[in-house]
């Protein structure tokens, strides 16, 4: 199959009109849609202009934000509803063999020392911490970096300490 220079124009016009590969090749005959692109390649033709499956992509991913969005607004007034309730239950220890999924799992001390317990407390649900604990174990962004000294508490967790 050769390119005549009627074929090569019927491809330009249909090309600038927006057609697929696979439209040209059948309107044209004889010809695959594989040859259509290379041709259009060797041409320079500009790149498609956008087509049902591009615009598709452009509302897939507008959607896919959007949700996103909705879900940190969600995440971060789930966290700052707990932070405005001060009233936490009080710890319920328990040992490794006694902690159930309704159980707050942080631990509390160093597990080679006589002393170490879990927290115990009832955990929110689809997590594994009580409230309190879940202040801490989800920090404001950057506020982990912030500390340089392991001995030094900072200030914010000394706010949330002060207020259970």
């Amino acid at each position: 199959m050769s390119w005549t220079d009627e074929k090569v124009a019927k491809l330009k016009e249909l090309w600038g009109k927006g057609n697929t590969a696979s439209q040209i090749a059948e309107i044209i005959g004889g010809i695959s849609r594989n040859a259509v692109i290379g041709k259009a390649h060797r041409l320079n033709l500009s790149a498609k202009i956008k087509t049902r499956s591009a615009t598709s992509n452009e509302n897939f991913e507008s959607s896919i934000d959007n949700k996103n969005l909705k879900l940190k607004r969600g995440r971060r007034s789930k966290f700052k509803s707990l932070i405005i309730e001060k009233d936490f239950e009080p710890e319920n220890p328990k040992t490794l063999e006694e902690l159930d999924e309704n159980s707050c799992k942080w631990p509390i001390g160093h597990p080679n020392e006589k002393g170490f317990y879990f927290c115990g407390r009832t955990s929110l649900k689809d997590f594994s911490y009580c409230k309190l604990h879940l202040l801490y174990a989800y920090q404001p962004k950057g506020k982990k970096d912030d500390v340089t000294d392991k001995d030094e508490v900072p200030e914010f967790i000394e706010k949330k300490i002060k207020s259970a």
